[in-house]
C-alpha cells in the first residue's frame, strides 16, 4: 500500500469513528489546560485529574502561582512524577506568565516553549486542544503507533522527525484531531508490548498487522512443507 493511501484511509477511519476527538485530561481554561499538560509529563491522565482540581481552586490564576511558594504548592503536586521539578516549572510558569505575557496564556508555540517547563510537545499541545492549530503533538503513544500503522518510517528516530512527517502528510484541518486518534488509539488498542489486533478497525491499513499476518502465512507454509 502505497503511503499515500495508508494516509487516506487513516483519516477516513478516524472522520467517521472519533469526529471530535478530545484531550482526557479535564481543564476548563488554557491556563488550567497548560497546568494540566506540564504536570502531565511521564505521568497517566488519570493521576493528574486526581490532582488539578485542587490545584486550579486554590492557584486559580497565574498570579496565584506567581505569588506562592514551594512549600505552599508542593503538596498538592507530590503525588504525581518527578513532583520536585513540576512544582518549581510552575511556579516559574506562573512567573512569567504574569510578568512577560500579561497573565495570559501565549497561542503561539514559540511564546508558549519560553515558560518553564514547556516544551515543544506541550507547546503543541496547547495551540492544538485551545485554539485548534495544525501542530502535532508526539507522545510516547504517537511516537509508536504512527511507525507501527505505517504512516511513519521506522527509520524516524526522533519526536521531531515523527511530527515533520504527520504535518507534511496530514490533511491541516485534520491535524489537531489526529493527535488524539493516534493517543487514543495507541492508549486502548495499539498497546506497546501487546498490540490487540483482533479488535482493531485498521487492520486493513496497518503495515505491522500486514507483517504479521505474513509472518504466519510464512509459517503455516513451512509447516505443511515439513
Amino acid at each position: 500500500m502505497l503511503k499515500k493511501e495508508r494516509f487516506k484511509l487513516f483519516v477516513e477511519h478516524f472522520r467517521e469513528k472519533m469526529p471530535v476527538p478530545e484531550t482526557e485530561l479535564k481543564y476548563e481554561t488554557p491556563y488550567q489546560l497548560l497546568i494540566a499538560v506540564v504536570l502531565s509529563a511521564q505521568c497517566t491522565d488519570k493521576r493528574i485529574n486526581m490532582v488539578t482540581p485542587a490545584i486550579f481552586r486554590d492557584f486559580p490564576t497565574p498570579l496565584h502561582l506567581a505569588h506562592s511558594t514551594f512549600d505552599e504548592l508542593f503538596p498538592y503536586i507530590k503525588s504525581v512524577s518527578y513532583p520536585n521539578n513540576k512544582t518549581k516549572h510552575l511556579l516559574g510558569m506562573g512567573k512569567m506568565l504574569v510578568e512577560a505575557f500579561d497573565g495570559e496564556v501565549p497561542s503561539t508555540v514559540e511564546d508558549l516553549v519560553k515558560l518553564p517547563g514547556v516544551g515543544r510537545k506541550t507547546a503543541n499541545v496547547i495551540t492544538s486542544v485551545v485554539w485548534n492549530q495544525p501542530n502535532m503533538a508526539v507522545d510516547t503513544h504517537v511516537f509508536r503507533v504512527s511507525k507501527r500503522i505505517g504512516l511513519v518510517p521506522m527509520s524516524a528516530k526522533t519526536p521531531l522527525e515523527v511530527e515533520k512527517h504527520l504535518v507534511r502528510h496530514l490533511p491541516a484541518e485534520d491535524i489537531h484531531k489526529a493527535h488524539h486518534w493516534l493517543i487514543l488509539h495507541g492508549r486502548y488498542t495499539c498497546l506497546a508490548r501487546k498490540p490487540m489486533c483482533d479488535s482493531c478497525d485498521i487492520t486493513h491499513l496497518c503495515k505491522y498487522f500486514e507483517k504479521q499476518q505474513l509472518h504466519k502465512t510464512k509459517g503455516l507454509i513451512s509447516k505443511g512443507k515439513s
